[in-house]
């Protein structure tokens, strides 16, 4: 039992220092972990190839597509300015709601099919704008953002974190995780609010803070939008039109999870309704009705460059879930669920052992992604020891691991670099609000996770 923790912490340690002191590719590093940890478990060298492989495929197959038609679905949408009419209108209709709580409505929104670091450079311009426009102090405004799309991000499929998990974690219902993430992941955007509308208050517009390098870069790119033709302008596409991409997969994969249970048996009409409420052909609709944003029926050359940009997008983040899947296999050799089936005390720790272990790894190496796939690997074999063996349990799970896999963004995050040059803000000043925002929103959602894990527990 020591020998076996021992390798799994030099494992996790490994990832930490190969990710942050190495500067090593995370695919890589997982790789050699996963080869690393199956010598050292003394897994024969004939068997830990096909291991790793059978990881890595298993993986790919459950959440290959997913992955492929969310990242088409975010890029269509940035590229034919849906985000931006799915900003304008959620300001629009929360007009009456101080404009932090907007702001973070609309990250919520948009992290769901876009990626939270892209999704901030994207909508960046227009938080400058309403800043300026409503002498609210930036800074608010940039921690309402950040906040606003980190919880989806790291709590709501499509996407990879969240996905990845679920593959570990072998969950086959995942409209639940949508719908329960969802939940959870707008609680703690209202927290992040909550915290940007406290900084609104009390912090004047002129302590926002410009370093030299801001400077220069914002008046470049002000050059360059006087010197861009103003003839160039895209027509946006309508709310409904930009909505649907997102809503519609959403609304299908949910009706797929009700029909298990509720729904008569229609003979093919039901084979029809399953096939299209699989999670992969939800997704793959959404990328059909993205495609048609802001594109002519004959403009197939812009949506074969943007296809392909998407592919490249996608594979480098399919080929590290993979890996971290290949990790998972070879940890689910180990004898953990021997050694620790004595261990009653176990169960006491429930979800704050997964919500430990993400935060942990999240901290010390950056990546809210890789800190997901580690911690979904180490407590998969461990879930009965846990209390957490049904379907709803790893749903809880999971959205444990994500919360951790919140706390905390710092230096070694890209994401914290994105906030801080995007928002115009020194690292000082980002520690003191986007680090200290993440903190909370992180153990506000273990709070909360426990909170509806205890309260389900009574329900059912």
């Amino acid at each position: 039992m020591t020998l076996t923790l021992f390798l799994l912490a030099l494992t996790v340690l490994w990832i930490i220092i190969g990710t942050t002191k190495f500067k090593l590719h995370p695919f890589f590093v997982l790789l050699y972990a996963a080869i690393g940890l199956g010598l050292l478990a003394q897994i024969p060298a004939e068997s830990l190839i096909p291991l790793i492989t059978k990881g890595f495929g298993k993986t790919s197959e459950s959440i290959g597509l997913l992955i492929v038609f969310g990242t088409l679905i975010g890029l269509f949408l940035e590229q034919s300015g849906a985000t931006k009419t799915i900003a304008h209108s959620i300001l629009k209709s929360l007009s009456r709601l101080p404009l932090p709580y907007a702001i973070s409505a609309i990250g919520y929104v948009v992290a769901i099919p876009v990626f939270c670091d892209s999704a901030f450079v994207i909508l960046s311009a227009l938080n400058k704008t309403l800043a300026n426009e409503s002498k609210t102090p930036r800074l608010a405004l940039t921690i309402a953002l950040s906040t606003g799309l980190f919880a989806p991000h790291v709590l709501v499929p499509p996407t990879p974190g969240p996905l990845a998990a679920a593959a570990q974690l072998e969950l086959q219902n995942l409209g639940l995780l949508i719908v329960l993430g969802g939940l959870v992941a707008l609680i703690l955007v209202l927290v992040g609010g909550f915290y940007a509308q406290h900084l609104a208050k009390n912090v004047r517009v002129q302590d926002t803070h410009k370093t030299p390098l801001d400077k220069a870069s914002s008046s470049a790119q002000e050059n360059s939008a006087s010197d861009a033709p103003q003839n160039s302008t895209k027509v946006l596409p309508g709310i409904y039109h930009a909505l649907s991409p997102i809503v519609i997969p959403i609304l299908l994969m949910a009706l797929g999870s009700i029909m298990k249970y509720t729904a008569p048996n229609l003979g093919p009409i039901n084979d029809i309704i399953t096939l299209m409420c699989a999670p992969d052909a939800a997704l793959f609709i959404g990328v059909l009705l993205a495609m048609n944003l802001g594109f002519d029926n004959q403009d197939n050359s812009s949506k074969y460059t943007l296809i392909q940009q998407g592919l490249k997008i996608a594979a480098p983040i399919l080929l590290i879930t993979a890996m971290g899947g290949a990790l998972g296999g070879v940890i689910k050799e180990l004898p953990l669920t021997e050694y620790l089936s004595g261990y009653s005390a176990l169960e006491q720790f429930g979800l704050i052992l997964p919500f430990g272990i993400a935060a942990l790894l999240k901290t010390a190496q950056g990546s809210s992604t890789v800190a997901i796939i580690t911690t979904a690997s180490i407590i998969f074999p461990i879930l009965g020891q846990l209390g957490l063996t049904s379907e709803l349990d790893k749903v809880w799970a999971i959205i444990a691991i994500g919360t951790g896999s919140m706390t905390v963004s710092h230096a070694n995050d890209s994401y914290f670099w994105i906030v801080s040059q995007m928002g115009e803000i020194d690292v000082k000043t980002a520690y003191r609000h986007h680090t200290l925002a993440t903190l909370i929103q992180g153990f506000t959602g273990l709070v909360v996770v426990n909170l509806l894990f205890y309260l389900s527990k009574l329900w059912v």
